[in-house]
């Protein structure tokens, strides 16, 4: 299985603090930490610990970040031959503060992420297909036209988006905020909607009726950056692997709490035996 991720590359600058600054507030006592991110990364990472052949699409900048942003995928055998180097823009970077109990705020400047384009897809997308909206929605909007196969949009951050799109991928993922959002639109093709709703796991719907739910294994969490998108690499693995519904929400569940065990996006990301392992 072969996966095409078409998506946003950052470094994170995390800094764990006492608490979470109230607007207005100046936070102390924190302390920095530098990790690779980025929401198309980190899914293109993620279902490559967990079995995946991966390629990514996307975007750096031509500075020393671009090499700290891909240091990971490159060392796990994701295929980067199709991510650019923007000349005029830095590669993107996100501002990450966390609390003691793994809540995070984050402040995400694109940069290079803004200047994917329907010009760097390719004219046929082949195999499946990973997308999410830190990149132009007018490149999401292509890719989508351009699959001939399995379509998975992770509809984060919330925008706007076509009605072919919502028609057109076959899932579609979002967090509880996502899901009121966009509201009954979701439902409105014959694909699969998955919310994923925190600590108390996810449910899957499609054409408005829930099909299947489950519940996370129980986790001490440090770090919920990064758990989304450990869940969405992992339930697009699962569904291509022929998982029935419940057991890829389990088995992507189970992902995201590994995730959420650890500081930082991408170095949190279980592999497929740490996943296997916890589910027992």
């Amino acid at each position: 299985m072969r996966i095409t991720v078409v998506g946003s590359i950052n470094l994170d600058l995390v800094a764990s603090a006492p608490h979470l600054p109230r607007a207005g507030e100046t936070v102390t006592g924190a302390t920095l930490a530098r990790h690779p991110g980025g929401k198309g990364a980190n899914q293109a990472l993620a279902a490559r610990r967990l079995g995946a052949e991966v390629c990514l699409i996307g975007r750096v900048g031509d500075d020393a970040m671009a090499d700290e942003a891909t240091a990971l995928l490159e060392a796990d055998g994701v295929d980067l031959l199709e991510v650019d180097t923007d000349a005029s823009a830095p590669t993107g970077v996100a501002l990450i503060a966390v609390d003691p109990s793994g809540e995070n705020q984050i402040v995400v400047a694109a940069g290079a992420n803004h200047r994917v384009g329907a010009e760097q897809l390719p004219a046929r997308i082949e195999g499946p297909l990973i997308l999410q909206l830190e990149v132009p929605i007018e490149a999401v909007e292509a890719a989508v036209g351009r699959a001939t196969d399995f379509v998975c949009v992770n509809l984060a951050p919330a925008e706007t988006v076509s009605d072919q799109l919502l028609r057109r991928a076959d899932l579609i993922v979002v967090n509880e905020t996502e899901a009121a959002f966009y509201g009954d639109i979701l439902h409105q093709g014959g694909g699969r909607v998955v919310t994923t709703l925190g600590a108390r796991g996810a449910v899957m719907h499609q054409r408005g009726a829930e099909i299947a739910r489950a519940a996370p294994p129980k986790v001490t969490a440090v770090d919920a950056t990064g758990a989304g998108d450990a869940f969405v690499g992992a339930i697009c693995v699962a569904l291509l692997e022929g998982m029935e519904p419940e057991a890829a929400l389990r088995f992507a569940c189970a992902a995201g709490a590994i995730a959420a065990t650890r500081p930082g996006a991408q170095p949190s990301l279980p592999t497929r035996a740490e996943v296997e392992a916890l589910l027992g």
